[in-house]
């Protein structure tokens, strides 16, 4: 409330004041009153309690003009960020957080750090950065120019025999698979052992 005697309310507030204003009037009971603006009968009580005590301007809530809980201390935000920008603006705000903590004594959470180096243009968010392009790689064009090889381990004779690893030589040109081998491991070696004659 300022010198005027001007009180500011959100809709939401004037919502329920026109809420409280029918309870006490006792057009409205406080379970009927709970159902319009969202607020449980027990927090209706307590306003209608704080509007016979201080009227409209006890409606108004307490934490409007307060600084936030968690707010950064004063010049906080400038230091880590002059440092940021000195010594680590190539990092990620994960690494530049650690560097911060190790060798500053500058307690921040990632998150705050990402804000802030996003806020300055050091760091672009994932979703905000262009597409890579890969360029793709052309098949081949004759048989057996390049054959591509692949291991995959698996108990493939269940418990018939012990654990192996299936080799598998596939042309690029065709798709075609040029040979199946059944090793012990996935090795060079093996590669060598079971290539396509």
């Amino acid at each position: 409330m300022n010198a005027t005697g001007t009180i500011t309310m959100t809709m939401r507030e004037i919502d329920q004041l026109k809420v409280i204003q029918a309870v006490t009037e006792a057009r409205l009971k406080p379970g009927q009153a709970a159902e319009r603006p969202g607020l449980s009968v027990r927090q209706i009580e307590r306003l209608v309690l704080r509007y016979d005590a201080a009227g409209v301007a006890g409606l108004v809530s307490g934490k409007r003009g307060r600084a936030g809980n968690h707010q950064l201390p004063a010049g906080k935000a400038q230091r880590a960020l002059a440092l940021i920008r000195e010594r680590y603006a190539d990092f990620g705000p994960t690494l530049a957080r650690e560097k911060l903590r190790e060798c500053h004594g500058i307690e921040l959470a990632v998150e705050t750090v990402r804000t802030l180096m996003i806020a300055v243009g050091l760091w672009v968010p994932r979703r905000d950065r262009p597409p890579k392009v890969y360029q793709p790689r052309n098949r081949r064009a004759c048989l057996g120019e390049l054959i591509q090889i692949d291991g995959s381990d698996h108990r493939w004779f269940e418990d018939r025999a012990p654990a192996c690893t299936l080799l598998v030589f596939i042309d690029d040109a065709t798709g075609r698979l040029m040979t199946l081998h059944f090793t012990s491991t996935e090795s060079t070696f093996r590669y060598y052992e079971g290539q396509p004659a």
